[in-house]
């Protein structure tokens, strides 16, 4: 009987020629995103995707990974030993794991860094904020969140069923009069925020929420690692450690992996494995991912000059943008220029390309409506000569993309130069 099917047996189903169709609402939802994404521009593609990929040669500004490690030796190293050695990886929700796994021991180090007491670590950013906000608030707790913080941080919001109160980007006393009209809840904000690169100011943020007896979150996913002492952050260099109760992060950024943090006490810790639907309902990071944080964690602590070239590099590319009449508000290694209606983002994006150099659209949802933008991510083994070329096809380019009209310029006041 080999070869043949057994009674009862079927082949494993081929290719459909002909695929069920989808019912109505389900067409509706993927004609509606063919006419607002797909057809309006002009290759038939999302603005997000340009006619051309990067090659050899081109300057690539759309990375994350701002310290340039993600290549790292020791990082590929610790990740194959541990491959290669260890026995049966478990897959399974971090619930089941006991104190002393290689997991815990990675969350202590992630404390001892930031300067707290606690650590969880997560499957991803998006899971840490979802998880954290799903524990902390629910439908009786304000949420006080700027309106430009992380989705994530929405999405944990309706997740909880909390009320979100929206104020204004980096505005402290639009948050005060917002608390004192809807009293006390949690506070939401990026300390880096990685649309536009600006910074929110911390400290006052934190005595609002101080004073009205608020909790507070900051998520430092574009800040852990590129800021404070060692890269421990900027709630650290601002030395508000012991003034804030959560730091949360993906470690998809300096970190350049696949996971994700809440920073916390210890007794908070102890309680939100056995709260949080993500932590629960979903398996925990393998060894082998967490062997490469771990070494991750030590070359980011001991990468002073990453960051100091990071930090130079993206001095110099934000003053020459400034120098050419370009509006920027950025105050770090993220350079957002605004180019406003999709139509011209399309036309930057494409004279960009054309030219060998790559950055990221951003647009609605991740941006408000007609104020898209092209996102320069910078890590810190750029060379000066690839600046330098990015600042000269930025000033040759500024006629023919229009950016004198551009509202972001006129908003700035830049005024045409000779």
């Amino acid at each position: 009987m080999s070869g043949e099917a057994t009674s009862g047996s079927r082949e494993p189903p081929g290719p459909q020629s002909s695929p069920r169709s989808l019912p109505d609402f389900i067409e509706k939802k993927l004609e509606a995103c063919e006419a607002e994404t797909f057809s309006p521009r002009k290759n038939g593609k999302p603005l997000v995707l340009g006619n051309r990929a990067p090659g050899p040669g081109s300057v690539i500004l759309q990375s994350n990974d701002y310290l340039n490690i993600s290549k790292h030796p020791e990082i590929t190293r610790a990740q194959i030993e541990l491959l290669e050695n260890a026995g049966r990886e478990l897959v399974m929700s971090a619930v089941f794991l006991h104190e002393g796994s290689d997991k815990s021991l990675f969350e202590k180090s992630m404390a001892d860094f930031t300067g707290f007491q606690s650590s969880i670590l997560c499957q991803s950013g998006w899971a840490a904020n979802v998880g954290l906000m799903q524990v902390i608030a629910d439908e009786k707790t304000p949420v006080y969140i700027d309106f430009f913080t992380h989705m994530s941080l929405w999405e944990g919001i309706k997740a909880s069923g909390a009320t979100p109160y929206a104020f204004r980007h980096n505005d402290p006393g639009h948050l005060e009069r917002l608390v004192r009209e809807n009293g006390s809840g949690v506070v939401l904000v990026d300390s880096l925020y990685s649309t536009t690169g600006d910074i929110a100011p911390l400290t006052d943020i934190i005595d609002v929420a101080e004073r009205y007896g608020c909790a507070s979150v900051v998520d430092e996913s574009h800040s852990l690692g590129t800021h404070g002492l060692h890269g421990s952050g900027l709630v650290s260099e601002l030395g508000l450690t012991h003034r804030v109760h959560f730091i949360t992060a993906s470690l998809a950024k300096a970190f350049a992996g696949r996971a994700g943090i809440i920073i916390s006490s210890s007794r908070f810790a102890r309680y939100y494995p056995y709260l949080a639907f993500p932590a629960i309902f979903s398996s925990a990071l393998l060894p082998h991912e967490i062997a490469g944080l771990r070494a991750t964690l030590k070359v980011i602590r001991e990468g002073d000059d990453r960051r100091a070239q990071l930090h130079e590099k993206a001095r110099f590319l934000r003053e020459g943008f400034e120098q050419l009449g370009y509006n920027i508000v950025s105050d770090s290694q993220i350079i957002a220029i605004e180019s406003g209606l999709e139509s011209d983002t399309e036309v930057f994006r494409d004279a960009l390309e054309e030219r060998d150099v790559f950055g990221s659209v951003f647009l609605t949802p991740a941006t408000p409506k007609n104020r898209s933008l092209m996102r320069f991510s910078l890590h810190s083994g750029l060379s000066w000569e690839e600046l330098e070329y990015v600042l000269k096809v930025c000033g040759e380019i500024r006629d023919e993309v229009g950016m004198w009209e551009w509202k972001s310029t006129k908003r700035g006041g830049a005024k045409k130069l000779a």
